[in-house]
């Protein structure tokens, strides 16, 4: 009997669970580490920064940190919450946030995210819930910096592997969820932390099931064996019943996001502008967002989102013109003999990049140019493929904040490994006026740079700058408190029930 009651204690154990999906196994579930997608979002869950966004993303507000405040143009104060716990039950004191800080900025460790910490002259504790952090100079992303997940000083404090420690896979954070199991390729599940200081998420459990093939994500949605779940336009418009749409809710707005295709300018095929050059007029932005998209996405024009102060609306995206381009080839070098020729590689877990990688090789046919294709796994395209450098041309995509910064994808300093500056692009100009940028706090003379700054990018073509779409996600109608925001839908996911 009591073996019997112990049984349906564990049937009870998670009276809710979320099921999400993932396109990919999360690499390292460290919020310094996580640079793909699958591993930042779970992340997410699991770790706080010091601040985050409100919910309409134009305000920057405390997370660990109940109050903050500059001193000065170059000194920043942050007061932590006094009942914050790791997962584990320690305490989050200050200790843990000057620990990141080191950690971050360590020779041993390879991380993007360093280059945001550039400009900090020191961290210091002035008490044991209170920190001081001086810049070396005024920083107009200071306090954005500081969403970085904060990690835990207690236990990595003798970690000598960081960027291989365990830690990676069997994380402790101070999040809202605690990682229960990992299972690649299987499922990843969360639990709710009881201890959370906001308040226990009302939802028990988050399964993300790793499916990398798209069809079976959005057969899994259609079936409901998905709660949330994202959806092409074309299976939006083509492939929902009636029951579908009884059965979800339908949330859609502008992705903060855009997709492009990256040439590797180290290589010398790309070195020619006249050649980049041709290969945009070569395509028809207008008709990838036609076919695959309907309605719902826009094209790109450049580096910076719409509704931003970085985006110049002056600039918009050249006109197919398989003449002039023909004719640029011509001049670099080409023709129907010695056809230019080059692959673009791509992941498959995204639905539409893979049909947008077969539409750009029949556009630029039309030019003469001959493209062949490659389509991976995401993990391998990644640490095969886009960090190495080991490509002609990659189809990716960039999520950005609404202040990006732009030293991280278009600086020559981040031309190297684990940077973000992936294609390799140089300008010394586009280098002088980031630089210049950087501590420019009126954001009425930022954004005039920053306008400046994109048409110089565009003018380059180090990408193919291609479309915006639009995020259409479904969600369970059996999710209650799902609350629509300018920042999406999850900023208050702690508050779902269901």
């Amino acid at each position: 009997m009591k073996l019997l009651i112990l049984f349906f204690l564990s049937l009870n154990v998670f009276a809710s669970t979320l099921h999400l999906a993932t396109s990919a196994n999360p690499s390292r579930l460290n919020p310094l580490l996580a640079t793909d997608s699958s591993s930042s979002e779970i992340a997410g869950f699991l770790f706080n920064g010091l601040v985050k966004f409100d919910k309409d993303s134009t305000t920057i507000v405390g997370d660990l940190a109940k109050e903050f405040y500059y001193e000065n143009d170059t000194t920043l104060i942050f007061k932590l919450h006094q009942n914050v716990l790791w997962h584990d039950g320690e305490k989050l004191t200050a200790k843990d946030v000057l620990f990141t800080y080191k950690t971050l900025i360590s020779p041993s460790v390879v991380s993007p995210y360093s280059a945001a910490f550039r400009f900090v002259k020191d961290v210091e504790i002035v008490d044991a819930y209170t920190i001081r952090v001086t810049y070396k100079k005024a920083y107009f992303k200071a306090l954005e910096t500081w969403m970085m997940g904060i990690l835990p000083e207690h236990i990595l404090k003798d970690e000598k592997n960081f960027m291989n420690s365990k830690f990676n896979t069997k994380p402790i954070g101070t999040g809202a969820y605690k990682l229960h199991r990992l299972e690649h390729s299987k499922d990843i599940i969360l639990v709710a932390f009881d201890d959370y200081f906001e308040g226990r998420a009302k939802i028990d459990k988050i399964s993300f099931h790793v499916i990398a093939d798209p069809m079976t994500r959005f057969l899994m949605l259609k079936s409901s064996a998905l709660d949330v779940g994202s959806i092409e336009p074309m299976q939006y418009e083509r492939q929902l019943s009636d029951d579908f749409f009884k059965k979800f809710n339908i949330y859609e707005e502008i992705s903060h996001s855009y997709t492009y295709l990256g040439f590797n300018l180290r290589r010398e095929k790309f070195k020619n502008p006249k050649v980049r050059l041709a290969l945009s007029l070569a395509i028809d932005r207008q008709e990838i967002v036609d076919i695959l998209f309907f309605k719902h996405a826009k094209v790109c024009t450049g580096p910076f989102l719409p509704e931003t102060i970085a985006f110049n609306k002056d600039v918009k995206a050249p006109k197919q013109n398989i003449k002039r381009a023909k004719q640029l080839l011509s001049e670099a070098g080409y023709d129907e003999k010695h056809p230019f020729s080059f692959e673009i590689v791509t992941s498959n877990s995204s639905a539409t990049r893979p049909y947008t990688a077969q539409i750009l090789q029949h556009q630029l046919k039309k030019a003469g140019v001959i493209v062949t294709l490659r389509v991976m796994e995401w993990q391998a395209f990644l640490n095969m493929i886009v960090f190495p450098h080991k490509f002609d041309s990659v189809l990716l995509g960039w999520g950005l904040s609404s202040t990006p910064d732009p030293y991280l994808f278009w600086h020559s300093d981040n031309d190297k490994t684990g940077g973000f500056n992936l294609v390799g692009y140089k300008n010394e100009k586009v280098d002088r006026m980031i630089e210049e940028s950087q501590s420019i706090i009126d954001r009425k003379r930022l954004g005039k740079l920053w306008r400046e700054m994109f048409k110089v990018i565009v003018k380059d073509n180090p990408y193919l700058f291609l479309y915006i779409p639009n995020s259409i996600t479904t969600i369970n109608r059996d999710i209650k408190n799902v609350e629509k925001s300018n920042s999406g839908i999850w900023h208050n996911y702690i508050e779902w029930e269901k």
